[in-house]
């Protein structure tokens, strides 16, 4: 075992996702079954009962690799030294609500919290923001908690990117470990692009093993894109257990390194230009990437037809009304 523990935040720890997270955590899913860590978990007060909940069943369970339990309603303590950084918890939208006003509650949140991270977690702190809309708080974040560097704070796109998998798996009858190099383009919402053009199923194009175009630019993508909400509808409640799985691929794969031959999907601040596919500098969206030695990469040269063009500027053009929109909030702060 490591000697030196990693120290992970979530916040929304009392809530769904938080509360399936924490265990896949505490068993190594994240960072591997010989790395401890302190976990820190972070509430709103009203929550801070059912907080302390969680950290009471975390004891109970006597995880071999955690060594210690943070459980706070305070940010700036919640924050302090964190090496990982889970950003939950977030301000819902529920009906009858504007995009703008959630987006409101959202920029106020995102913008306290990077504070937060800012003055108090590690300098090489690695952020995955998975409260929606994903992208555009991930960019609020970075642009707020400048010590943290640009390419160290990431929005979760890893639920879209199984979600196909999954799908493919389910239409091939293939194993879902035989499925690899599908994408998840732009933002975190019904507009994301979920592209099957480079990937593969048991060696084989995905396109030549299923055989229908009409299924893979349609349905398939529609179900992609709506996955989310048809589980509400299902369970009436939202993911949770996927969710919580993702979170643990995607910082497994930035941490460990993807697969050889192999690159994963992750929201990340556009370098701009042809090394990004024409995706303008600044916005955070969706890739494919590689990730070796901490660090990733965005896959280069795919080629990208005239289709695959119009969904990937499309979905970029909800991510440049979402910023301006939260430019302009913070603006009148």
């Amino acid at each position: 075992m490591s000697p030196t523990p990693v120290h992970v935040l979530i916040t929304g720890a009392a809530g769904q996702i938080g509360y399936a997270l924490a265990p896949q955590v505490c068993r190594g899913a994240m960072l591997g079954a010989d790395v401890p860590i302190v976990l820190h978990l972070l509430d709103i007060p009203p929550a801070e009962a059912s907080l302390k909940g969680v950290a009471m069943e975390l004891t109970d369970a006597a995880y071999p690799l955690l060594k210690g339990i943070v459980a706070t309603v305070d940010v700036d303590e919640a924050c302090k030294g964190v090496d990982i950084a889970v950003m939950v918890g977030g301000f819902p939208r529920g009906p009858g609500m504007e995009r703008k006003e959630v987006m409101s509650k959202n920029v106020a949140i995102y913008k306290g919290q990077a504070s937060a991270l800012e003055t108090h977690a590690n300098a090489g702190c690695k952020v995955v923001v998975v409260a929606n809309p994903a992208n555009t708080n991930a960019l609020i974040l970075s642009n707020y908690a400048p010590k943290i560097p640009k390419e160290n704070v990431t929005c979760l796109t890893r639920l879209d990117h199984n979600r196909a998998l999954g799908q493919v798996s389910e239409k091939t009858g293939a194993p879902v470990s035989e499925v690899k190099n599908v994408i998840i383009w732009g933002n975190h919402s019904s507009t994301q692009y979920p592209d099957v053009n480079h990937g593969e199923v048991s060696g084989m194009p995905i396109r030549s093993a299923i055989g229908d175009d009409a299924y893979l630019d349609g349905e398939f993508v529609k179900t992609v894109q709506q996955r989310g909400a048809a589980i509400i509808a299902a369970r009436k409640l939202s993911s949770a257990l996927s969710a919580a799985s993702s979170v643990c691929d995607h910082v497994r794969d930035w941490v460990n390194g993807t697969a050889p031959g192999t690159w994963t999907s992750m929201g990340v601040v556009s370098p701009g230009g042809d090394d990004a596919y024409g995706i303008e500098e600044g916005l955070m969206y969706s890739f494919p990437v590689t990730c070796a030695n901490g660090r990733w990469s965005i896959v280069p040269g795919l080629k990208i037809d005239d289709r695959s063009r119009g969904l990937m500027d499309a979905t970029a053009a909800e991510l440049k009304e979402e910023k301006a929109m939260a430019e302009e909030l913070i603006a009148a702060m």
